[in-house]
């Protein structure tokens, strides 16, 4: 019964990853500090500020594409489908805006992918995510990783379970049906997926970056403004809500095999 071994292979994977998830999780939750007051940091859903809203929905590549839409919705910077980005008025207005225009360069133009990437590196949104993270909105970098790495763990003894199952299906018959083998088997993957389950709906239930009243802020301003100003939307749930094909031919631009032509200037969108 050789298939016995490979099923013990995949309880050891499924109950080291679980373990170290449920540990990362536990950690994650010591590390936020405690609001204030208990609840969301003193802070209302209409206090949150857009940037403040794209990092904790989304984290700092979020802050970066809510910074040239603004941009570009104020008439001060160009989005082209083929994916570059154009200056128009350099002054910006805001340390956000200002790490977008140095991005762009003394030429004032720039792939949207690097300009996005630069953004997204830059000091004012460090300072934006540890003012974040001492409130007690947003989750810190090391909780966050821990989580991260946690459930990825999980995905990979998921599929080790199911490599191990195929594995003891093609082993010759020692008169276990193979129905009772894949229903052995069928407990790890089992608690696999609903380990994962649990970390998508308690540990993840808004938002990555966000902790849990970071997610409450989040939910009740959705709820209330989500669908009242397009820039909202975009902070809440990414590029993905733009009405404009335009727009979401410039930002999706290295995001799925998106390119941008050679040098020159781009067309205008």
């Amino acid at each position: 019964m050789f298939w016995v071994l490979l099923l013990l292979t995949a309880w050891a994977g499924v109950l080291a990853s679980c373990a170290l998830l449920l540990r990362a999780a536990a950690v994650a939750s010591v590390a936020v500090p405690a609001p204030p007051d208990g609840g969301a940091g003193g802070y209302r859903p209409d206090e949150l500020n857009l940037y403040e809203t794209a990092y904790l929905a989304g984290g700092p590549r979020r802050v970066a594409e809510l910074t040239l839409l603004s941009m570009q919705r104020g008439r001060r910077l160009l989005l082209a489908r083929t994916g570059w980005a154009t200056v128009v008025d350099p002054v910006g207005r805001d340390p956000h805006e200002h790490a977008v225009l140095a991005a762009l360069g003394p030429d004032g133009q720039a792939p949207v992918v690097a300009v996005r990437s630069a953004a997204a590196r830059d000091e004012a949104v460090r300072v934006l995510a540890d003012r974040l993270d001492a409130a007690g909105l947003a989750l810190p970098a090391a909780a966050r990783d821990a989580v991260a790495g946690g459930v990825r763990a999980v995905r990979r003894a998921a599929a080790l379970v199911a490599a191990t199952a195929v594995a003891a299906l093609c082993l010759p018959a020692d008169g276990t049906a193979r129905a009772v083998v894949l229903c052995w088997f069928s407990m790890p993957l089992l608690l696999a997926l609903g380990c994962l389950a649990i970390a998508r709906f308690e540990t993840y239930p808004y938002s990555a970056w966000a902790s849990p009243a970071g997610q409450r802020l989040l939910v009740a301003l959705d709820r209330e403004q989500g669908e009242a100003d397009p820039l909202t939307a975009v902070a809440l749930r990414g590029v993905r809500v733009l009405a404009d094909p335009a727009l979401r031919a410039a930002m999706a631009q290295g995001v799925s095999g998106g390119s941008w032509p050679g040098p020159g200037r781009p067309d205008t969108p």
